[in-house]
């Protein structure tokens, strides 16, 4: 939700642009020849409080309390009511405007129904314009205060749907992580401990740099890379891993941890009956375009829906929330490959 800061911008910034109305409302009327009498003047300040009491009476409880929750009916009546009081107030307080002998109307003996007198007319019609301009002003405020809350509502949804998806990545990853070390250490393996500093500095990566909207591309494939060593000292010599990475990188942030459903599924699924990995990945960045390419054979081990599945959907749902018309995402099998192929607008 909003911060307090942006709330009192808000409000600070509606205040200025009422002050600033009712500004130009008081200047208006004193640059009136027939307004610069004390008399006048005095009268006029009557008037213009008057007119404040119509318009916030109208702008901040009839509207709020009676047009907004659908009382229609109600809220007309009570606004003709105001309306008709407000005008005759104006009357009592304005006794010497009345029109020359030339305007009368010409009703029998020139006596006609006090309220359509020509000196109501005027009032009248300012009166309603001015109950007008407060129930358009309020309805657009109400209206625009909603759709914000919407927006801070989906935006908060989005942001619950992303940090439950990322998170769901990585009890995955580890365990494929520890798995890997544990059979280092089962075969006493010298590159151990090279696997448990590996692992800290994915884990690490993972923990407190990927909580950040965008992360350096740079780091994102420095952990890539990370991974990568990770695999190829658990399956040893029957591997043919290969990560290439073209065009310039230091200067693109990215959000994290995109790609690497891709690549753990890639290892998981990507070893034939001999026992022989094949994973290749190409990165190739070009301005704000970024082209990512994982191929990986088509193993003999049957692909489980239920746990491959889950980390390949939750990718899509985030780049759908996070690249929503900026990716283009294919998958596809050919010539006893799986290719996938990810297309992102960086920028």
């Amino acid at each position: 939700m909003e911060n307090v800061g942006v709330q009192n911008n808000r409000k600070r910034k509606q205040i200025l642009l009422h002050v600033s109305i009712w500004a130009v409302f008081i200047c208006f009327n004193l640059l009136q020849p027939r307004m610069q009498t004390e008399a006048m003047l005095s009268r006029i300040a009557l008037i213009f409080v008057g007119n404040m009491a119509l318009f916030y009476i109208n702008y901040s409880y009839l509207v709020t309390h009676f047009l907004l929750k659908n009382k229609t009916s109600l809220y007309a009546i009570l606004v003709f009511v105001l309306l008709v009081l407000s005008t005759l107030i104006f009357n009592e307080f304005t006794p010497e405007f009345k029109p020359g002998p030339e305007f009368k109307p010409p009703f029998p003996d020139n006596k006609p129904n006090s309220f359509f007198h020509l000196k109501l007319i005027g009032p009248f019609i300012f009166n309603v314009l001015l109950v007008a301009t407060g129930t358009a002003f309020r309805v657009y405020t109400e209206w625009n205060r909603n759709e914000r809350k919407k927006k801070e509502i989906e935006v908060q949804k989005s942001s619950t749907e992303l940090h439950f998806l990322k998170h769901q990545l990585s009890p995955h990853f580890l365990f494929n992580s520890l798995n890997s070390i544990y059979s280092l250490t089962t075969k006493k393996s010298n590159d151990a401990p090279e696997a448990v500093i590996t692992l800290s500095e994915l884990m690490r990566y993972m923990l407190y740099e990927t909580n950040s909207e965008f992360v350096p591309l740079a780091k994102e494939l420095d952990y890539i890379q990370n991974y990568l060593k990770l695999q190829r000292l658990r399956i040893a010599n029957n591997t043919d891993v290969t990560l290439n990475i073209h065009g310039s990188i230091s200067n693109q942030k990215i959000r994290p941890l995109l790609f690497i459903s891709f690549i753990e599924n890639a290892f998981k699924y990507g070893t034939d009956f001999k026992g022989h990995t094949e994973v290749k990945i190409e990165i190739n960045v070009n301005g704000d375009d970024l082209h990512f390419k994982c191929i990986n054979i088509i193993g003999n081990r049957k692909t489980d829906k239920d746990s491959s599945g889950i980390g390949l959907q939750n990718t899509k749902e985030r780049l759908e929330l996070l690249y929503s018309n900026k990716h283009i995402l294919t998958v596809e099998e050919k010539e006893g490959r799986f290719i996938v192929n990810l297309e992102l607008k960086l920028s």
